[in-house]
């Protein structure tokens, strides 16, 4: 906000500036113009007189005279005279703007009439000049009045909608934004409120599945606490010979046995849980264009592809129409070029379109290290991380996360080794009321 100030109080200097220099240049300009008029009249009345009478001189190249006008001294009857009191009246009559001198015109020694000048002087410039001032003042109000209208109805909400983001990082949930009534920035905060919303939600879902995971700990470890204390007994029993013939020894052996069952069907069951509430994804069936998709990518990864010097192709596709969520299609992409990025050589990222059986074909295809044949039907399990990791930093989910998301898509995605790299494939189905 401190530079937009500046800015406004620049151009208010600017302003000042301008008028300063236009007041003294006009001004030093009208007075060094102030007798100069006289010298084209003279240039006029020369020529009239060396003519012997009046004829419409030619002004072109004149700056100071503007009209030239004859008055004769004699009339031939007393209609005429009577006409030259109005012809005389007009002759003498001033207007508005400009000067006027009245010269006689001599013929030999008789005065045949009398010529006017109407002329202006440096001193007419003063009205140019005050109103080339007038129409910078008002340029320069109207500038000033929109910078302060952008500072108060713009940049002022804006800087303190900013301050939003930073308050949402640091765990405050409960602030409120408040939208001005030019309702400027509605989308942005709507999109913030609903940020925020998502954010209270999943603060809410994760401290309800922490507790459910505790009470789940809690009931578990002590379900667990009988047959492992059966565990210990009957292996202190065998331990100290209190068990004498076989088949006693058979059966302590036996309930042992079942007793570590009973603890692998409990830790089953943690295992489970974990797994099956450690992601709420939702997903909106609807539809989008293969487009709106493909320009969403090409916006986000060209720039970045480009910064880590990744050749990034996109091949030739047709728009069609697909179903799915493409807020949801797009984090299935991200995840795929995340580890691309990290994953592979970081050399060539290939994105190519085929169809099959009415369905939209997209492989994302990266050179780099292969996983074996072995490790190809675990990708997408949870947790699961293949061998050509090479020490990255993950967890294991993305590929579940995307199978997870596609499968709710009504769609599908699947892994190929290829010569030089891995390709992922998507696999999406079609609009039914597509448009050809």
């Amino acid at each position: 906000m401190k530079r937009y100030n500046k800015i406004i109080a620049a151009t208010f200097f600017l302003y000042l500036g301008i008028a300063v220099f236009m007041y003294f240049f006009f001004h030093d300009k009208r007075t060094g113009e102030d007798l100069s008029y006289k010298v084209e009249i003279n240039e006029i009345m020369q020529g009239l007189e060396k003519e012997g009478e009046f004829s419409k001189p030619d002004l072109r190249g004149k700056v100071h005279i503007k009209e030239v006008c004859f008055l004769p001294v004699e009339y031939g009857d007393k209609e005429a005279e009577y006409e030259a009191v109005e012809d005389v009246q007009a002759f003498y009559q001033n207007h508005n703007g400009v000067n006027m001198t009245v010269k006689p015109l001599v013929a030999g020694e008789k005065i045949v009439g009398y010529v006017r000048f109407d002329y202006v002087t440096g001193e007419n410039s003063d009205v140019f000049l005050w109103t080339m001032e007038g129409l910078l003042l008002l340029v320069c109000a109207l500038t000033l009045a929109l910078l302060l209208y952008i500072r108060h109805k713009i940049l002022g909400p804006f800087n303190a909608l900013s301050e939003m983001p930073y308050e949402l990082a640091k765990g405050h949930l409960s602030l409120e934004l408040k939208e001005s009534k030019s309702r400027f920035f509605g989308k942005f905060v709507w999109g913030i409120a609903m940020l925020r919303d998502t954010l209270k939600a999943s603060r809410n879902n994760e401290l309800r599945l922490e507790k459910e995971k505790k009470l789940l700990l809690l009931s578990i470890s002590h379900d667990i606490k009988i047959p492992l204390s059966a565990i210990k007994l009957y292996a202190k029993a065998l331990r100290e010979g209190i068990y004498e013939s076989e088949r006693q020894k058979h059966d302590a052996a036996l309930q042992i046995e079942n007793k570590a069952h009973e603890i692998e069907e409990f830790v089953k069951e943690i295992v489970s849980t974990a797994s099956e509430d450690i992601f709420t994804i939702e997903v909106e069936n609807l539809e989008f264009y293969l487009k709106d998709y493909i320009d969403k990518v090409r916006e986000c990864y060209e720039t970045e592809c480009r910064l880590v010097m990744t050749d990034l192709t996109i091949g030739r596709y047709e728009n069609k129409l697909l179903k799915g969520d493409i807020d949801c299609a797009f984090e299935v992409m991200e995840n795929l070029m995340d580890n691309a990025f990290k994953y592979g050589d970081g050399k060539k990222i290939a994105i190519d379109f085929y169809e099959e059986d009415y369905c939209q074909i997209i492989s994302v295809y990266s050179t780099g290290n292969m996983v074996s044949e072995n490790e190809m039907p675990h990708l997408f399990d949870s947790f699961y991380r293949g061998s050509n990791i090479n020490n990255k930093a993950g967890n294991g989910l993305g590929l579940y996360i995307n199978r997870q998301i596609m499968l709710k898509m009504g769609g599908d995605i699947f892994a190929k080794r290829q010569e030089g790299g891995m390709s992922f494939c998507l696999v999406y189905a079609r609009a039914i009321n597509e448009e050809y």
